[in-house]
């Protein structure tokens, strides 16, 4: 690895360097702690262990081999790379080998960790305890190895997803498995949260509900990044009390963190607009590519992840290394199964140099030393930063990690306040329980695995009855002496996508060879497969031809374009239902249930490297609908008289404001600005004035509109600060400008929405 000083001297010495480097934080190593387990473990688990040259174990790890032999239920949360596998693998590998009729489900978020646990179970078990028998079962496992696994595995390595959809609803093939079932681990709990959370902590609830069925109470082994409210999320995850360990024993190497933040374009009235952060971050790759430093860059886009790719690519042939951009590759969700092991495995044996990754690389695949992370925009929430730069350094030694701001309020916010960020606690982490859309469809599914009664409210809360009532009217239950059942023939299963709010995805197809690209969530389709989008997989983009929404497949055909498209939406909210309200002022807030429909008019081309639009044209594609919970507040007549008294732009300062706050919101709570949506208008039918809506962008919300609405006059001060900070005039990406705006931030007026703020807040005092 090369040394943080000289590498920061030769990017101050780049002609393109302009003072980006706007903080440097060091982080001094950390030496490793050790303990004794209470027992010692049995000789073949220490001869393993001694092959993998471990002599001892860390602090927490010796504490939860104690507490899981004790019969607890555990979590462990520690920094990445501190060797949490093993906090579960040992006690369960030591029960197994006492009694091998015992069972194990081992549950992963991905597929890539999946593959990965089963290389470091083998790695312990193949050599001193060969008759434990580990094995994968997922969507990508043969049919014809199913069988056997469900047969012989002691240890069964799957995901929520498989869980849910295959094991639970055919549970009387897993009889033996279930009523054997000792342990259930949860790895990377901290990712199940929001939405997916919710529906994971649901499908738990239902794997309990059946093995209790057959006799067994599994212990519950939880392992997660460090979050707020550890034993808060995982008890609500499991449904059991949770043992939190979290004094992490694991050596560090010293880290040096730097903050990058791209350097303004221009200044006067446009001053604030900043130079690209992803061709900034290509700049730092390339840098980086060149003195063979390993590096992952993590983009918080698929479409970023692809275009990083290509421009660090064309960039390495203008600059006569061509040959390194052999050995950089993308790597994301939507990926077949084989092209996902092999970008895995090429990294893991250092083929490749570099990769450019979605949060799937988030998390903790072993993927061989890494030297360098970059990070293309702040991940959204301070655990997912953490751990993200944690990626890098995995073998005690020095790296460094350079977050590159986007031109996002909460980006340029660090950026001013680096201290806010070094000094803040992990957010808090929270799943939405009783969200009727999310529940209703796992009574559903519970009911097809065996028929619900009154006594499963210990299962799944007093709503169980009255939402059991309405699926009976709307024919999606059926009833027989006071149970509730699936109707005949149906597989609830496969309608519920516990990850995506379509519950189907799109087949993209190559439109010359009809080979399967990828998959695409469903949600996303008229986004980013309607007629004429580029798609990149890969770092090759392909020019979208057809979009059949019913057959669930879009055609597309490589294109050699420099641009790249981005679409044009309207929305529209209704409300449904004000759950509370509060006079705050003069305004009226409220929280509540509200209707949004979203429809994809058209869309830009816009060029690569200049973001100059080349076109604009139309589609006609239909409306999209989902219900969910939001925040609204009018602004009473007082402030906005005088601004239409003076011809001021009422609706630009209010979409500003819309932005602003949209912009600041994951300041306040555990989200980001992709995961809410608002729209802002002078006039609304269903509250008669001028009214700001923001939303959660889920059906049926997951608790970020109702942690702004408890929080607003703070939230409406921050977003003042922001205003009043931004060194723009009228407006720019880092206050009011939205990269998501289906409007193309149009109309927008920052001292219209300024002086909007100051009459809101004036009016609280």
């Amino acid at each position: 690895m090369i040394g943080s000083d000289h590498l920061l001297d030769r990017l101050k010495q780049n002609t393109t360097y302009d003072g980006q480097i706007v903080h440097r934080q060091y982080l001094s190593p950390q030496a490793a702690r050790f303990a004794d387990p209470e027992q010692l473990l049995p000789e073949p688990l220490r001869a393993a262990l001694a092959d993998h040259g471990i002599k001892r174990l860390y602090v927490h790890q010796a504490r939860a081999l104690d507490s899981i032999r004790a019969g607890g239920h555990i979590g462990i949360v520690t920094a990445t790379a501190s060797g949490k596998s093993l906090c579960y693998q040992l006690p369960v590998l030591e029960s197994i080998a006492a009694d091998y009729r015992r069972r194990a489900l081992f549950l992963f978020p991905t597929k890539a960790l999946a593959q990965d646990q089963l290389r470091s179970l083998m790695g312990l078990t193949h050599k001193h305890l060969p008759l434990i028998r580990a094995g994968i079962y997922d969507g990508d496992t043969p049919q014809n190895e199913r069988a056997a696994l469900r047969a012989n595995a002691n240890i069964l390595i799957s995901n929520p997803d498989m869980l849910h959809v295959g094991i639970l609803p055919n549970h009387t093939l897993w009889r033996r498995f279930l009523s054997n079932l000792a342990y259930v681990v949860v790895d990377e709990a901290h990712i199940y949260r929001g939405v997916f959370g919710s529906h994971v902590a649901l499908v738990l609830r239902r794997l309990r509900r059946l093995c209790e069925q057959y006799g067994s109470k599994p212990q519950f082994i939880c392992a997660s990044a460090t979050i707020g409210n550890p034993a808060e999320h995982l008890a609500a995850l499991s449904g059991v009390d949770i043992q939190v360990i979290d004094d992490d024993g694991a050596p560090r190497g010293g880290r040096e963190i730097i903050f990058w933040n791209p350097p303004l374009l221009n200044e006067g009235k446009q001053a604030g607009a900043r130079r690209s952060s992803n061709i900034e971050t290509t700049g730092l790759l390339v840098e980086l590519l060149q003195r063979e430093v390993k590096t992952l860059v993590f983009a918080k886009a698929r479409k970023i992840a692809e275009l990083i790719v290509r421009y660090a690519r064309e960039m390495l042939e203008r600059q006569g290394y061509g040959a390194l951009g052999e050995r950089l590759s993308s790597y994301r969700a939507g990926y077949l199964a084989e092209d996902r092991r092999r970008i895995e495995q090429a990294l893991f044996k250092g083929d490749l140099l570099g990769v450019v990754a979605t949060n799937a690389m988030e998390l903790g695949v072993d993927i061989g030393g890494l030297d360098a992370v970059l990070l293309n925009g702040y991940p959204g929430t301070v655990a997912s930063t953490w751990q993200q730069i944690g990626r890098a350094g995995r073998a005690a030694e020095h790296s460094i990690a350079f977050l590159v701001a986007l031109e996002d309020p909460v980006d340029q916010y660090y950026m001013r306040h680096p201290e806010a960020f070094f000094g803040k606690s992990h957010e808090e982490a929270r799943i939405a329980l009783h969200n009727p859309y999310i529940l209703a469809e796992h009574l559903r599914c519970a009911a097809y695995e065996r028929p619900l009664e009154p006594a499963d409210e210990r299962w799944f809360g007093p709503a169980l009855m009255p939402l059991a009532g309405e699926l009976l009217e709307e024919g999606l239950l059926i009833e027989r002496g006071g149970r509730f059942m699936a109707p005949f023939g149906s597989y609830p299963a496969q309608e519920v996508d516990i990850r995506s709010a379509s519950g189907e995805n799109i087949d993209l197809l190559d439109e010359n060879s009809g080979r399967l690209i990828e998959r695409v969530d469903g949600t996303r389709a008229f986004y980013e497969l309607h007629p004429g989008a580029i798609h990149l997989h890969q770092g090759e983009p392909y020019l979208v031809t057809q979009l059949d929404i019913e057959q669930r497949r879009a055609l597309a055909r490589p294109a050699d374009v420099r641009y790249y498209t981005q679409p044009r939406d309207t929305t529209d909210v209704r409300i449904e239902a004000a759950l509370e309200q509060q006079s705050i002022g003069a305004a009226i807030a409220s929280f509540g249930e509200v209707d949004v429909t979203r429809r994809v008019v058209g869309y830009r081309r816009k060029a690569h490297y200049t973001e100059e639009i080349l076109g604009e044209h139309e589609l006609d594609l239909p409306p999209q609908s989902f219900p969910t919970q939001a925040i609204w507040f009018t602004v009473p007549k007082p402030v906005t008289q005088p601004i239409l008294k003076r011809a001021g732009d009422l609706p630009g300062g209010l979409h500003a404001l819309e932005h602003a706050m949209i912009g600041v919101l994951p300041l306040l709570a555990m989200c980001d600005r992709w995961d809410i949506g608002g729209v802002s208008t002078p006039w609304h039918p269903d509250t008669e004035g001028a009214t700001i809506f923001i939303y959660d962008g889920v059906p049926g919300g997951v608790g970020i509109a109702e942690t702004g609405y408890k929080r607003l006059v703070e939230w409406w001060r921050i977003t003042l600060d922001l205003l009043r900070e931004c060194p723009c005039e009228e407006g720019c990406p880092s206050c009011v400008q939205s990269p998501k705006c289906g409007n193309g931030n149009n109309p927008l007026d920052k001292a219209v929405a300024i002086e909007i703020l100051e009459g809101l807040l004036m009016s609280c005092t």
